[in-house]
């Protein structure tokens, strides 16, 4: 029966490139799809291709590439991102410059593109889209509209089977779905089209709930709640999915890497960042997880049948990034003896020294590192001996200079707290993107690619 082999490179931004690199070595990979992107990240590199037309792809990129290449190109392993960020041309350009300098000629690179729908968004809006945002229910997306600076639709992977189609070696694409970066070549290789009205659902499905099961690579193999049975984690092995044209599948990794592969850890990443394990929405299709057989075989190999789904949706997720006011931040570190008595005078000196400057801010959070900043509330008490106990003020600001005083007046515990109290690295107040989760019209998504070609 025919399959095909998919191995997962990245996780995030500022992920492992080892593990990437002994996938692509000794993990008998047909494809490796390398996600770079978060919720706020296309907002971020949007606000940095403003500053400069030549950013706004996430410059992993380059050391990644540098690395892979040499072992993908001779292997014809394709490579597959989103590393293009909100723009993949100029990311295309610059790996297009590392094949040619470890002289790839010929290498054909595809991008995809249409992910962007900053420019149509007041159109649609007088044309009476609703563009309702998904957390709170608000509808008026006016009262934001002048301060949008990003608008980034979840497309899924139609331009990166049609980049394949043409025979790309390397595709970079933008706001991909993460699942899409697998989902796309487990398409291509079966010949599965979306226009087939006699398409599998449940086969799509089945696509859905692997992608999702490597798209975050690590998270995979180390096992949330199984860290003390993960080995040799600063050599985590990546994931890699045995996809079989019958809707099966096989998660394992490397031999001999760190982490572990079984039930449980796939179970864990199965729940990952997900609502309604009936229904796991993406631009490809639904996943129903709750129909799965795991069926652990030992050796770090799990296999994964009865996948269902059923048939895409025809809205598509949208992430609006908006200016939100600022966030500021100050840290105070008050040592032994009585640093939780210490840590409470300083907090409520603070909070007084606020009032005393008139600070403006829509919320003002003060924790306390080493007793409640994860757990909050219930937190219990810590003990009245406790060796050190961190203060951390944070603060959201219509404004820079109302963001100013929060840094300033938490440095003066330094002079006025009690003894043995230290001041942290000075953080700057810094813009807050705020997201507007929606939904557009999936015909209102234009999806187009080309291939750039080494020369």
């Amino acid at each position: 029966m025919k399959k095909v082999r998919l191995g997962s490179g990245s996780a995030f931004w500022g992920d492992m490139l080892e593990p990437a690199v002994e996938v692509a070595k000794n993990g008998n990979v047909d494809y490796i799809g390398f996600d770079h992107l978060a919720e706020l990240t296309m907002a971020q590199l949007q606000r940095m291709k403003d500053r400069d037309p030549q950013k706004g792809y996430i410059e992993d990129i380059i050391p990644w590439m540098e690395a892979i290449l040499p072992i993908s190109v001779p292997k014809g392993i394709k490579l597959i991102t989103n590393a293009g960020g909100v723009n993949p041309r100029v990311a295309a350009e610059k790996v297009a410059e590392i094949a040619q300098r470890l002289g790839f000629k010929g290498l054909k690179i595809g991008v995809v593109e249409g992910d962007d729908l900053y420019p149509k968004i007041d159109q649609l809006v007088k044309d009476g889209w609703v563009f309702e945002n998904l957390d709170n229910g608000d509808k008026d997306i006016t009262k934001i509209q002048d301060d949008i600076v990003a608008a980034n639709v979840y497309i899924g992977c139609e331009g990166i089977i049609d980049c394949l189609k043409d025979g790309a070696d390397v595709v970079i694409a933008g706001r991909v779905s993460d699942t899409a970066l697998y989902i796309g070549p487990i398409m291509y290789e079966f010949g599965w089209d979306f226009n087939d009205p006699n398409l599998d659902w449940n086969k799509m499905g089945a696509a859905v709930t692997v992608g999702h099961t490597i798209e975050c690579a690590e998270c995979c193999t180390r096992g949330f709640n199984r860290w003390k049975e993960s080995k040799n984690l600063e050599n985590i092995g990546y994931p890699i999915a045995e996809f079989y044209e019958d809707g099966t599948c096989y998660i394992t990794k490397v031999e001999g890497t760190g982490g572990v592969v079984d039930e449980w850890s796939i179970k864990e990443q199965l729940m990952y960042e997900v609502h309604d394990p009936k229904n796991y929405i993406m631009p490809d299709g639904v996943a129903d997880f709750t129909t799965i057989k795991l069926e652990d075989l030992g050796n770090d190999v799990v296999k994964l049948s009865n996948m269902t789904g059923k048939k895409r949706p025809d809205t598509l997720k949208v992430q609006i990034g908006y200016k939100d006011g600022f966030k500021a931040e100050g840290n105070v570190f008050l040592s032994w003896p009585d640093a939780w008595g210490k840590a409470l005078q300083a907090a409520e000196v603070v909070r007084k020294r606020f009032e005393i400057v008139d600070l403006v801010a829509d919320e003002v959070k003060i924790d306390f590192i080493g007793v409640n900043l994860l757990h909050g509330s219930v937190a219990p008490e810590p003990d009245p001996e406790i060796s050190e106990v961190g203060l951390r003020v944070t603060a959201r600001t219509r404004t820079m200079a109302e963001a100013a005083k929060v840094g300033r007046e938490a440095t003066h515990i330094w002079t006025v707290g009690g003894v043995g109290a230290s001041y942290g690295a000075p953080f700057k107040p810094k813009r807050i993107i705020s997201l507007w989760p929606t939904l557009v019209p999936r015909d209102a998504v234009e999806i187009t690619h080309f291939i750039m070609e080494v020369e």
